[in-house]
């Protein structure tokens, strides 16, 4: 691949280190090269992100355009996005699909092997400014290859205090007995394998990508050790067993919310907003809670995750796609982002905002942190635990044995 010339875009994210007690961290203006022309340059960018961020970063973007106004014309074209599937949207044309755009951290592995990102430019003024697990999720080996974003794409506990104390909420025991006696229910999605990991995750069972960066290990079936595969399996059955509990997914999840059927759940932070409407001063966010598994008491685990913002390594604006990337994740817009989209910021300054301290939602987030990994596993992960969350959620009605059905999602896991 061809380099690329980082002089003009290094010496301002030069200067902006040097401005670090502005107001905020966004870039200065850029020297125009000495062309010989009076003319300013056109600009053309292509902007990926999520369809609900469109709003945002449309005024983002404006604010960007007014600030290098003086040194090109810009036409930035924004096209919705999911973030979760951006890498396939980007490998299926990669030199003819945009300059910047925003993706779930776990496809960053298969973006640098694929040459769409390359190392970005004063990594450490970046890597000092976000916080070090954003900093981890946008790295390779060690280098970054991407802008942190957000450091909040986890998942917690939402409950209704209206029918939940602070001490209930610590086992789920208790939330499914509240559930059940008040003729309600707990929410949880098994028919996504993100989710399901919180059963084993914090057991010694062991799910994770080889050095080969393609293949799975996975130890879930293991008949070894204090808590056992089966153990897993037995206590999704009991829980799934239980009058509160409620499988259903995200959508599912908030209009029970709305309309009162739900009075808890596991979800994430892009639901805050719309949960505060609908349980107002009863509204609570905590951290997952320990489940019983083998006899004892265990600490549902989370994956954890972060948004990053990638710069395509063919734009034809490199230079200015990657200070737009550094503009968009910058303190101050990332504070914009808060507020508008209650989503959590990995810059540091931004997180320590009263504001973002006093969310419950993130509060729960940061509080589960304790219990949580980065997602860092392949494709053929999701799938086979599906196939085996789902029979257990519907009480594994076929009687099949549990570890013949414990085996079989984990060769589905280990799979070349």
């Amino acid at each position: 691949m061809k380099k690329r010339a980082y002089a003009l875009f290094a010496a301002a994210a030069a200067c902006a280190a040097l401005l670090g007690c502005s107001k905020s961290n966004a870039l200065p203006d850029l020297p125009m090269a000495d062309t010989g022309q009076a003319e300013k340059e056109t600009v053309d960018l292509v902007l990926w992100g999520a369809q609900e961020d469109e709003e945002l970063l449309s005024r983002i973007v404006q604010d960007f355009k007014i600030h290098y106004r003086k040194d090109a014309n810009f036409n930035i074209t924004y096209a919705p996005q999911g973030e979760s599937n951006c890498k396939d949207a980007l490998m299926a044309a990669l030199e003819e699909s945009a300059d910047v755009f925003a993706f779930a951290d776990d496809q960053l592995n298969t973006l640098v092997a694929a040459g769409a990102l390359e190392p970005v430019e004063d990594a450490a003024t970046i890597s000092e400014e976000n916080l070090e697990g954003a900093v981890e999720a946008a790295s390779v080996g060690g280098t970054l290859y991407a802008y942190p974003l957000t450091a909040d794409n986890g998942y917690f506990l939402y409950y209704n205090k209206r029918y939940l104390t602070d001490e209930d909420v610590k086992t789920l025991d208790k939330i499914l007995e509240a559930a059940a006696d008040s003729q309600r229910k707990m929410a949880m999605d098994w028919s996504s394998a993100w989710y399901v990991y919180s059963f084993f995750g914090n057991t010694g069972l062991e799910v994770g990508l080889n050095k080969d960066g393609i293949t799975n290990f996975c130890t879930w079936n293991s008949t070894d050790g204090p808590v056992k595969g089966i153990d897993v399996a037995k206590a999704m059955l009991s829980i799934s067993a239980s009058p509160g509990f409620y499988n259903v997914d995200d959508t599912g999840f908030l209009a029970g919310v709305q309309d009162g059927s739900v009075i808890a759940g596991v979800s994430g932070v892009w639901n805050a907003v719309a949960v505060k409407e609908a349980w107002g001063d009863d509204y609570g966010a905590a951290k997952l809670p320990t489940y019983t598994c083998a006899g004892k008491q265990i600490q549902m685990a989370s994956f954890s995750g972060y948004k990053l913002i990638g710069v395509n390594a063919y734009s034809k604006q490199y230079k200015w796609a990657s200070l737009l990337a550094r503009w968009i994740t910058n303190e101050e817009n990332q504070q914009l982002r808060f507020e508008l989209r209650g989503q959590g910021p990995s810059n540091r300054n931004a997180a320590a905002s009263a504001a973002v301290q006093d969310s419950p939602a993130i509060a729960a987030l940061i509080e589960q942190s304790d219990f949580s990994c980065l997602q860092r596993i392949s494709g053929k992960f999701w799938d086979p635990v599906s196939a085996f969350s789902l029979k257990m959620a519907a009480g594994n009605p076929e009687r099949e044995d549990l570890q013949t059905l414990l085996d079989l999602m984990v060769q589905g896991v280990t799979s070349p």
